[in-house]
């Protein structure tokens, strides 16, 4: 599901996501400062967690653009094998890293 027409309550309230779902972190390069290193951008990975409280948009807000709405930052595994291509390591190997809702479709 993408974030387009995925599931939502109206005041992002509940997250979109839960774990073990199996995720895409979104490719765009926006103009500014973000959060999303683009060494992940358009990777696989794995809903670990949902962290909670919800969070505000760091990005947006940034940029004066948020007016305090608040999401989900999910906690998400992404095998290593699927950031580097020649990976040698054990197939367990993965990085975990924060997300926020915005970031994220579904597989």
């Amino acid at each position: 599901m993408s974030m387009a027409t995925g599931p939502r309550a109206a005041d992002g309230e509940r997250p979109v996501f839960k774990p073990d779902d199996a995720v895409r972190i979104s490719v765009r390069f926006p103009v500014g400062h973000y959060r999303v290193p683009a060494y992940v951008r358009g990777r696989h990975g794995t809903v670990e967690a949902v962290i909670e409280p919800r969070g505000i948009d760091n990005e947006e807000e940034a940029f004066g653009r948020n007016a305090g709405s608040k999401r989900h930052y999910y906690r998400i595994a992404i095998p290593l094998a699927e950031l580097w291509s020649d990976y040698a390591g054990s197939p367990k190997d993965g990085l975990r890293i924060e997300v926020y809702e915005t970031w994220l479709e579904g597989r």
